[in-house]
């Protein structure tokens, strides 16, 4: 099964609730590696993003 593909902006918002949840200690032992791992998922596929548009940057001032 592929990877479902989310914006910059749909991964960070995920973050943000899983960060959330983390603070308020919302979540329990067994649900905390599935969260870490898709939240290291969500940042791996942000800072691609931000390469990508860092590359494109460097070639329009080129």
């Amino acid at each position: 099964m592929a990877k479902e593909e989310v914006t910059y902006a749909e991964a960070m918002g995920e973050i943000e609730k899983i960060l959330a949840r983390l603070r308020n200690e919302e979540m329990d032992v067994d649900s905390l590696a599935a969260e870490v791992k898709r939240a290291t998922e969500l940042i791996a596929s942000c800072k691609k993003r931000l390469r990508k548009a860092e590359e494109e940057v460097n070639k329009v001032l080129e």
